[in-house]
């Protein structure tokens, strides 16, 4: 799930990531062309109730692709997210949309 605030004067956008407990996994990165598909660069918390989450702040004006890394080694998309789009692997990338 995606939630978005965007900053006074809409240059920035506050966009909070959330994963359910239902994927059932140790640990949770959020991996996207804002951090150039690093794998490691944006672990994600867990919540009492089992939610993994992180915020950004991110840059509007454009669209960003992303996708969950579950223990390092499961992909996931976001269940909600704005759009999705094929990547090379022959998958689906999540987009949250701020343009």
């Amino acid at each position: 799930m995606l939630k978005k605030r965007f900053y006074q004067g809409g240059n920035n956008c506050r966009v909070w990531f959330y994963l359910p407990s239902e994927v059932k996994a140790d640990s949770v990165h959020l991996v996207g062309d804002f951090n150039d598909w690093d794998e490691n660069a944006h672990p994600m918390k867990v919540k009492k109730d089992g939610t993994y989450y992180i915020a950004l702040t991110l840059e509007t004006g454009r669209d960003y692709q992303f996708r969950y890394l579950l223990d390092k080694q499961r992909w996931e998309n976001d269940w909600e997210a704005d759009a999705y789009v094929k990547n090379e692997t022959g998958t689906e990338n999540s987009v949250i949309q701020l343009s």
